[in-house]
């Protein structure tokens, strides 16, 4: 279990420094180009298509074949170093070439994610895309070498390379905003300078983070040389596996594009691209904090005990894990909750048709919805990678075909509604966002029952109990963050009076909020708090 703490600790600093830098990022950005205006929505649109082939490689291929088989390399004469060598060579080759293929359909893809923008704002978008779909390569490269030095037990580089790049975006948004200021809000005013600074620094900063990652290699023992002998070390089977977790990204990726097409039609009337993408910011750090630090440890041991065949030891691990996980994350679930428009906030500005406390809570609409999936979706990122681990991709792949089918399904009722009056323009968002958390619960209920039948009883009603437990607690913690909210003014008191007080309000919020959860969990004397104190403990100096 040290151990356990021990990567968990790193992952979650790291983690917590690169979400943080991330929030800077997004927040400087938002100051500079805003979050309602066309170029601030032509830029998301733009930049979000490398972030979205990166899924496509990263979920569809890397975490789901490459730490299991890295794993099970090491036991090879060599320590794996052959099979790893002729893998990154091939990854390689395969990211260059995706990447000039992307490059060159740049007006394709732009039209294909945000179809439904005004004129101008598509052609921004096309200008950086030019710019932004470089990243491809460089994404890639960084979660293959994050990913192998994971797979080794070397967990803090792949958290902590992000800084740098948000760092040199932060940096490059700066200058944009001295250079050029006031910079426009209208996207048929941006000059070619602009967008040669804008696209230029968020690609520099996704290639400085692949960069950093060849400094920790030697940390692996392992020679990384070009090979393109790819035959004989067992990557048709890693190809087989790759197959079925690429065609389920994909899946995903279709999905995800179809609900970019249908917000962009309100790209300049409501919240759309940035505020959507902003609202997932905000629901992903404690999930990337949370989950990914804790749970990314356990993926390896699973992974170990599984490569064993002991599959006892693997049914204690996803229980232990699961209950581990849900005790932070319903803390986080009540305090974001609680703080969503001073949150929101953070990310709003006032333009000429919305008021900032207006757009705050636009945002933190589309913000609550996605919110209902987390602790589902915590769920499922064990129950998803117990399958990784026994070699299974199949399965996976049904079960978020299911998904994909969900979000389809309630994207297109959500255009229907809007087309039908049934919902103003301003509302698609949250009613996308919505139901995409809907499809999620479903997907995890599936996985459940499809892992169950697979390995034996979950030890679910542990879990279950622990959610009573936690519910017990978060709930009413919940709603003293939300009373303390409403004490300060609501949406007209001093929480929402800028992007810094919203940031204050939220800490408020949410220490509020964990105080009176672990004080309530403390009286249930809930067994799960010692085991949260050791990892906890772990982050501290000396530990």
């Amino acid at each position: 279990m040290s151990s356990l703490g021990r990567a968990s600790a790193v992952i979650g600093a790291g983690t917590m420094v690169s979400r943080v830098t991330g929030l800077l990022r997004s927040i400087v950005l938002v100051g500079v180009i805003g979050s309602f205006s066309g170029p601030a929505n032509a830029f998301t649109f733009a930049n979000q298509l490398p972030n979205n082939v990166f899924s496509l490689i990263s979920v569809g291929i890397l975490t789901a074949v490459i730490v299991p088989q890295i794993v099970k390399a090491a036991a090879d004469a060599d320590g794996g170093n052959a099979f790893i060598s002729k893998l990154f060579t091939l990854g390689t080759v395969v990211l260059v070439v995706v990447t000039g293929i992307a490059t060159a359909a740049a007006p394709w893809l732009v039209h294909l994610a945000a179809g439904k923008a005004s004129p101008d704002i598509l052609a921004l978008a096309t200008a950086l895309a030019y710019w932004c779909l470089p990243q491809i390569l460089f994404y890639g490269l960084y979660a293959l070498l994050g990913e192998a030095l994971n797979a080794r037990r070397i967990f803090g580089p792949f958290t902590w390379a992000p800084v740098i790049n948000n760092v040199v975006s932060i940096i490059g948004f700066l200058i944009l905003g001295a250079v050029f200021a006031p910079v426009s809000t209208d996207a048929a005013e941006w000059t070619p300078a602009m967008i040669n600074t804008l696209g230029g620094t968020a690609t520099l900063g996704i290639m400085l983070q692949a960069v950093v990652l060849l400094i920790f290699w030697r940390r692996t023992g392992l020679a990384l040389k070009p090979d393109f002998r790819w035959r004989g070390v067992g990557l048709g089977a890693v190809g087989r596996l790759a197959g079925w977790t690429f065609l389920m990204a994909f899946a995903s990726l279709a999905a995800g594009m179809l609900q970019g097409f249908i917000v962009s039609e309100a790209a300049g009337a409501g919240a759309s691209a940035t505020v959507t993408a902003n609202a997932w910011l905000i629901f992903m750090l404690p999930y990337s904090v949370i989950v990914l630090s804790i749970g990314t440890p356990y993926f390896t041991q699973i992974s170990e005990h599984a490569a064993a065949g002991r599959d006892g030891e693997v049914r204690s691990d996803i229980a232990r894990s699961i209950r581990t996980l849900l005790f932070f994350i319903v803390a986080a679930v009540a305090a974001v909750a609680a703080a969503a428009v001073p949150a929101s906030r953070v990310f709003s500005k006032a333009t000429e048709d919305i008021s900032a406390s207006s757009a705050a809570e636009a945002a933190a609409l589309v913000l609550l919805c996605y919110l209902v999936s987390l602790i589902p979706l915590t769920i499922l990122f064990i129950v998803q990678r117990t399958f990784y681990a026994y070699d299974d991709t199949r399965t996976p792949f049904w079960f978020t075909i299911f998904q994909c089918v969900m979000i389809v399904a309630t994207t297109l009722a959500a255009w229907g509604l809007l087309e039908a009056d049934v919902i103003p323009i301003t509302a698609l968002a949250a009613a996308v966002a919505l139901g995409q958390s809907i499809a999620s619960i479903l997907q995890t209920l599936v996985a459940t029952w499809l892992l169950h039948r697979k390995i034996g009883g979950l030890q679910i009603g542990s879990w279950m109990a622990a959610i009573v437990r936690f519910a017990v607690a978060g709930i009413p913690a919940g709603f003293a963050g939300w009373g303390v909210y409403l004490l300060s003014g609501a949406a007209d008191g001093w929480m929402v009076g800028g992007q810094f007080l919203g940031a204050i309000g939220t800490a408020v919020v949410g220490l509020v909020v964990v105080v009176v959860y672990i004080g309530i969990l403390a009286l249930m004397r809930a067994p799960e708090l010692k085991v949260a104190g050791s990892l906890v403990r772990r982050f501290l100096p000396g530990r």
